[in-house]
């Protein structure tokens, strides 16, 4: 059994938290360069040009990359065969307050969905767990921003439904949402399960790079597929018109009910902000 302290997993993400806001990644840097390369309008290029120069800036002021440094949502890979010194839950909500505070990011969590008082501090994040082998601990942090996030959608499809009501759901939620959401895109898409379990696959998906294809061939070629008829829509950077509507289509699956086909779509806009630690 290996031993974690619940200070050094606070210290670590907190760094990590810091960092994604501040850098929007190599794997996001490189999908505004194609981006940029496959954009046909001149509007929409301008976009891609400007998305580009804030990024640069963010990165070298060490300054927010987006005004809305987002919900701090947290999927933990947690080996069997680690002990943390402390309570892991505490420990993370403690890296993001660090971090909120710290890195002075907007904190936008509020302590009650109706009576709306602001916690003051961006706690407490949303933590997904994971049991998995071994005796490490994985952080997977994102910063998942509001408006993208209200554009968000879930179904319950009929199994009758079939692949091509999948593909239907996606593209009326982002042809729906997508202008609102600050495009370029991109799109969470998570299949199977049960009504929630949907969601968090989404949200899983979501945070991946635009560059990760699903490792089944089968949705994988779907990923490429749904992208394509995505930019078809015509909305564009910003939302101005153009060709680069989405910068990726990420699939996440999981088995689920025979009478059932749960689907949802996790929209992140441009500022897709994420990163990993592992301790």
């Amino acid at each position: 059994m290996r031993t974690v302290k619940a200070e050094a997993i606070t210290e670590a993400l907190a760094k990590v938290a810091m960092n994604a806001n501040y850098d929007i990644g190599s794997d996001m840097l490189k999908a505004f360069d194609e981006a940029l390369a496959a954009e046909k309008s001149e509007a929409g290029k301008e976009v891609i040009r400007q998305i580009q120069e804030n990024a640069s800036i963010a990165r070298r002021e060490c300054v927010p990359y987006c005004q809305d440094t987002g919900f701090a949502v947290v999927f933990a890979e947690v080996g069997q065969d680690v002990h943390v010194e402390g309570n892991l839950t505490d420990a993370i909500n403690a890296g993001i307050r660090k971090a909120y505070g710290e890195g002075y990011l907007r904190k936008s969590i509020l302590n009650d969905p109706i009576q709306r008082k602001n916690t003051g501090d961006n706690t407490p994040a949303v933590i997904h767990y994971d049991v998995v082998p071994g005796d490490k601990i994985r952080l997977t942090y994102g910063a998942k921003g509001g408006g993208s996030e209200n554009m968000s959608k879930q179904a319950m499809l009929k199994p009758a439904d079939g692949l091509e009501g999948v593909k239907k759901f996606v593209i009326e939620a982002v042809s729906v949402g997508g202008a609102n959401a600050c495009p370029p895109l991109v799109i969470g898409v998570g299949i199977g399960g049960t009504f929630e379990k949907s969601c968090i696959l989404s949200k899983k998906a979501a945070m991946r790079s635009p560059h990760h294809r699903n490792p089944d061939p089968f949705y994988a070629a779907l990923e490429d597929e749904l992208k394509d008829s995505l930019n078809k829509l015509g909305i564009g950077p910003m939302g101005l018109g153009g060709t680069v509507t989405v910068l990726g289509v990420n699939i996440e699956t999981y088995p689920c009910h025979l009478v059932a086909l749960p689907v949802a779509v996790n929209i992140n806009c441009h500022a897709d902000r994420h990163g990993e630690m592992e301790l």
